[in-house]
């Protein structure tokens, strides 16, 4: 598998530490699976949908990383939404088992899946 792919990492700013773990995992030897987190790591100014949606648009894909925490991360969907817009494959996975009990739009009809080293490697393999 390639070092170049170029992932959009979507999580509400609560969940920030669920971010470094995944990238954490990227980096980690033993792990089927490397990437180049594209995430927005610092709040933009006014023009951070502009800012974002252009990073989003230089990606190969996103993951989101879906918590308790999503249905409120109004960014969070907002990114979501946005890659699914620019025509990026997304990975939607449970970050922990602090799962949402109703899903708001991006999420709603789409499939999530649990957080596992295999399928994150299945999503960039596709990439």
């Amino acid at each position: 598998m390639a070092n170049d792919f170029r992932v959009f990492t979507s999580f509400a700013v609560e969940d920030a530490n669920l971010r470094t773990l995944l990238v954490g995992q990227g980096r980690n030897n033993r792990t089927p699976f490397t990437f180049v987190d594209m995430s927005v790591k610092k709040p933009w100014d006014n023009e951070w949908k502009t800012n974002c949606r252009t990073k989003i648009r230089g990606c190969d894909g996103a993951i989101g990383i879906v918590t308790n925490n999503t249905p409120k991360a109004s960014g969070q969907l907002w990114e979501l939404t946005c890659a699914y817009g620019e025509g990026k494959p997304v990975l939607l996975m449970y970050g922990n088992d602090d799962r949402p009990s109703d899903l708001p739009e991006p999420l709603e009809g789409r499939r999530i899946v649990l957080w596992a080293w295999s399928t994150i490697a299945a999503f960039l393999d596709k990439l």
